[in-house]
């Protein structure tokens, strides 16, 4: 694979690399039809590659400290109440025990960073 190759067209979405699809799967509240969710865990935080294959809408709720960037589509939050859209390559910071919704639509990749590093669990093997 040369350089070029590797690049793509900034309105064509790029895939995850094929070895996301071996990092550990969360054990979430997602349908898995809906969504994707592969993670890497650690002792201080979980970060998570999400994939978002149907139009998908997140209750309010609230938990500690969250921060992610959206790499496709994008993500209709509410923070506290006040609406927000985000686009591929802004970030947004949810700071603990802000409550906050979300409407993903389909096509969506998040990059999601917990900073509570069993947010989610783990499906290990």
């Amino acid at each position: 694979m040369t350089l070029a190759s590797a690049c793509q067209p900034k309105d064509s979405p790029m895939p995850f690399p094929k070895f996301f699809a071996d990092l550990p799967e969360l054990d979430a509240p997602f349908d898995p039809a809906a969504v994707t969710a592969r993670a890497i865990a650690g002792p201080e935080a979980l970060a998570v590659f999400f994939e978002i294959h149907q139009d998908t809408s997140i209750a309010p709720h609230s938990h500690g400290d969250q921060w992610g960037m959206v790499i496709d589509g994008e993500l209709h939050l509410k923070l506290e109440g006040e609406p927000r859209i985000f686009h591929p390559g802004e970030s947004y910071d949810i700071p603990a025990g802000t409550v906050h919704s979300a409407f993903i639509p389909a096509g969506t990749r998040l990059l999601d960073v917990f900073a509570e590093p069993d947010r989610y669990k783990v499906k290990r093997g």
